[in-house]
């Protein structure tokens, strides 16, 4: 998928600082778009309202730390 097309209002975590290591997040028209902030013209992989929901959860709950 275009980067430049289906998305808009990307940011940055915060947290990330001034490191480029990182994702940025943005509106798509079917929930969630995700790029890497290093290779934005690599494009980006959407998730849909529901899978974006789980996923935060899931971080949330710590299911991905170390």
């Amino acid at each position: 998928m275009n980067a430049s097309t289906g998305h808009n209002h990307w940011r940055k975590s915060s947290y990330s600082g001034g490191q480029t290591n990182c994702v940025e997040v943005g509106r798509a028209r079917s929930g969630a778009a995700v790029r890497d902030t290093k290779d934005r013209a690599a494009g980006y992989f959407t998730a849909t309202p529901d899978q974006w929901t789980s996923f935060l959860d899931a971080i949330k709950s710590g299911r991905y730390d170390g």
